[in-house]
This record gives C-alpha cells, sequence and structure tokens, in this order.
C-alpha cells in the first residue's frame, strides 16, 4: 500500500511539473505566419524557425518601463534554461513601425541578448500581424511635445516546434515562469 502511495504521488507531481504557468491555447493551434523585415537586416518568416520554440513579444522600442522589463525576462529566462536555451527564438514585433527601424530595434534588442530578432514593416503590414494575434495598440501624444506613446496588450505568445500556439503569458510574470514554460516546449 506504502508503495502504490508513493507512485501516485510521484506521478501526481510529474503531472503538476507538466502544467504551464501561463495560459495555453487547447486546442494548440497554427501561429500566423509573419513575414516582415527583421532587424536581421534580411527578410523574416517565423515558419523559418520551425524547430525552435518561438517566444513573441509585442512592443516597442521607445517603451520606458513594460517592454525592456519583458526582454530583461526573457534574456534571463533562456539563462536559466542553460544550453538548451539556444533551441530558444525571442521574436520582437514593434507596435510602432514610424520610429522602430530594423536597425533601431538590432541595437535596442542587442542590449538585451543579441540572439533576440525584432521585425518592423509598413503601418498596414503590423496592423495585419497585431490583428492575426489579437494584439490593440494605440497612439496617444504626450502632452506638451510633438513624442507620442503607445499603449497595447502585453502577452508573451509561446509557439512550439511545430509552429503552433501553445500558450501565453501576460506582463509581469518572472523569469522562472517563463522557463518553466519553455522547458515544457523544449521537451525532455
Amino acid at each position: 500500500m506504502k508503495a502504490l502511495l508513493l507512485s501516485l504521488l510521484f506521478f501526481a507531481g510529474a503531472a503538476s511539473a507538466e502544467q504551464f504557468k501561463g495560459g495555453v491555447f487547447d486546442p494548440p493551434r497554427p501561429a500566423p505566419e509573419i513575414a516582415l523585415p527583421s532587424s536581421t537586416g534580411t527578410p523574416l518568416k517565423l515558419s523559418d524557425y520551425r524547430g525552435k520554440v518561438v517566444v513573441l513579444e509585442f512592443g516597442f522600442s521607445h517603451c520606458p518601463a513594460v517592454c525592456p522589463v519583458s526582454l530583461a525576462s526573457l534574456a534571463q529566462a533562456k539563462q536559466l534554461l542553460g544550453a538548451r536555451g539556444k533551441d530558444v527564438q525571442v521574436l520582437f514585433v514593434t507596435v510602432d513601425p514610424a520610429r522602430d527601424t530594423a536597425e533601431r530595434l538590432r541595437s535596442w534588442l542587442a542590449n538585451f541578448d543579441p540572439g533576440f530578432a525584432g521585425v518592423t514593416g509598413s503601418e498596414a503590414q503590423i496592423a495585419q500581424v497585431l490583428k492575426d494575434y489579437g494584439i490593440s495598440a494605440a497612439k496617444h501624444p504626450v502632452k506638451g511635445s510633438s513624442e507620442y506613446s503607445m499603449s497595447h496588450s502585453s502577452y508573451l505568445y509561446f509557439i512550439d516546434r511545430q509552429g503552433r500556439q501553445r500558450a501565453m503569458m501576460p506582463f509581469g510574470r518572472p523569469a522562472a515562469d517563463i522557463a518553466h514554460d519553455l522547458a515544457i516546449l523544449l521537451g525532455p
């Protein structure tokens, strides 16, 4: 009886270890394709990353707090994964294509991780990607200035090695939670 109880506890613990910390897409669904100019200087297609786990973050490089915190957490999560982190690709999609050129994204993202890639495009191209992923974004003028800021949905989208949306996580979750969900998608 004791052995049965220990077995049940072991399997219950194993099952809970496989639970995502963020929300899940159930069933998983194909991630909408993204094909835009990238911070690497070449055109980028999301499907080019099949075989890797991809994390999409939507934001803008002039963001004073939320976007940098998310990118820093993603960089830390990759470090927590150790050698397995090489199979994770972070893809930053701008919600501010007027200011976020490929060059600007390249230099800004390098502050967090040189392997992070960013995409930009025309207003219409970015609007379509935002629509495809259910992201809202709006421009807000800064009072007394010709500058503006952006408000936008702040989720991380986790895409598995087969190109399916599997999970999403809201802003503010610790790097350990991000690494946990990535580890599930990376597999054993």
